[in-house]
């Protein structure tokens, strides 16, 4: 009998279910992750060191895919993570950096970089994967990138999921 590969897939819970979430999926026996990241805390009368979900509203799950019905079906899971229109996997060494970093980094904090007007990117999805440009104009889930090719200027508008700001160094 031929054994199903396991990939690893973000859910999206319910606000602050990220660890009862993944408490559940363990008691299915499903293989979870719910990276914690240790945060002090001030309260009127104390201060205290707590775990605190780094992905808020994220757990990450490693199933089969025969198995996603039985995710879904978990309490305060809300859906998978999706991209392109299937649920997004994700790729194990993605996950043991993550584990790897919150190892040595005791306290570490996610930031969104906003994408602007004049950025230098890096188209990373789609047919103009790898392309570079810089970016004209910022919408809500758009931008438009020029991108210089053949002497000409082409314009490609594309998903701000679709582009990496460059480092100027």
């Amino acid at each position: 009998m031929q054994q199903e590969m396991h990939a690893w897939y973000a859910v999206y819970t319910k606000a602050r279910w990220e660890k009862k979430v993944a408490d559940l999926l363990a008691r299915k026996q499903l293989e979870s992750y719910c990276p914690l990241n240790h945060v002090e805390r001030q309260w009127s009368d104390r201060r205290k060191l707590v775990q605190e979900p780094l992905f808020k509203s994220y757990v990450f799950v490693r199933i089969p895919e025969s198995k996603k019905n039985l995710v879904r079906e978990t309490e305060g899971i809300i859906n998978f993570v999706y991209w392109l229109g299937k649920p997004a996997v994700i790729n194990d060494y993605e996950i043991d950096l993550i584990k790897r970093f919150l190892r040595e980094y005791k306290s570490a904090t996610l930031e969104q970089f906003p994408i602007r007007q004049n950025d230098l990117v890096e188209i990373t999805a789609g047919p103009l994967m790898h392309q570079r440009g810089r970016i004209l104009e910022v919408g809500k889930n758009k931008v438009k990138a020029v991108l210089n090719s053949l002497g000409f200027a082409m314009i490609a508008t594309v998903r701000n999921n679709e582009v990496a700001v460059l480092d100027y160094a």
